[in-house]
């Protein structure tokens, strides 16, 4: 009898184990700006779009995570992210050893630039001929950026002299390069391209430099931010975002808003 009823226990478990269904996938909360465009933004519809959440979508198909996206203001990023107000950051957050000392980053999604934008009639040679800055020929000119960047700590540690307006906005920003508050900006080329030099009120306007790369400030490329410590997932991130690049995932989310892939080929390898 009693053996019966043991085995009548162990069929009635293992029923309900069976349909009970797969196991809830696991939840990851994001953050992001949510108003960087075309990265990351809320479009006419108010969802999120842009590349840094197409990136985000992909990898948590790849790994069966759902996502719950959170808005977080840029300066407040990694403090947000140690507190535990979320598990990843997925906006356009470039890779340097500053940033490696408090978080882990997975493989990068996107390249990492900056580059000046100004006046067409500007003549000034701002760079030599190896694309280094020539510091004293920014004397008495104003740039714009943004604040707490890898732009801005840019300038503070190759041209302390310079004379920096910080911006919380990228709006703000173009508006004071457009009524001269500014005498220039240094921010994203392909954002600036985008948002700026493409439409009416950016036609005086032209990169007046060459591309700034500088891996000490710059990063290897923009990836997707996490804490310390979670080397397992850091490890299955890695893993899709190689497998976004090599199936051209990452080219078809670049193309939705850019002409151009926006990330290194030679990262699949």
């Amino acid at each position: 009898m009693k053996k019966s009823l043991t085995l009548m226990m162990v069929g009635l478990a293992t029923f309900a184990l069976n349909v009970s269904g797969p196991a809830k996938a696991e939840t990851l909360r994001v953050g992001m700006e949510c108003t960087y465009a075309p990265f990351n933004f809320k479009n006419a519809n108010g969802e999120l779009d842009g590349y840094d959440v197409d990136v985000a979508k992909g990898v948590a198909k790849i790994i069966g995570a759902d996502l719950d996206f959170v808005c977080q203001k840029w300066d407040g990023m990694i403090p947000a992210l140690l507190a535990n107000k979320f598990d990843l950051i997925a906006a356009s957050m470039s890779i340097t050893e500053k940033r490696m000392k408090k978080i882990d980053f997975s493989a990068p999604y996107r390249i990492s630039v900056g580059r000046l934008v100004g006046s067409n009639k500007m003549t000034t040679m701002l760079f030599d001929d190896a694309g280094k800055p020539i510091a004293a020929n920014f004397k008495g000119l104003r740039i714009g950026t943004g604040r707490a960047t890898t732009y801005s700590h840019w300038f503070e540690a190759e041209i302390p002299s310079a004379e920096v307006v910080l911006y919380d906005s990228s709006e703000a920003m173009y508006l004071d390069l457009e009524n001269g508050r500014v005498d220039m900006i240094m921010t994203n080329p392909m954002k600036a391209f985008l948002k700026f030099l493409s439409k009416p009120n950016g036609k005086g306007f032209k990169f007046v430099s060459p591309q700034v790369d500088e891996k000490k400030y710059f990063g290897i490329g923009v990836g997707i931010g996490m804490r310390k410590g979670n080397d397992a997932l850091k490890a299955k991130i890695d893993k899709a975002v190689i497998s976004l690049s090599k199936d051209g995932s990452l080219e078809k989310y670049a193309r939705k808003y850019f002409p151009f892939a926006i990330h290194n080929e030679k990262w699949t390898q």
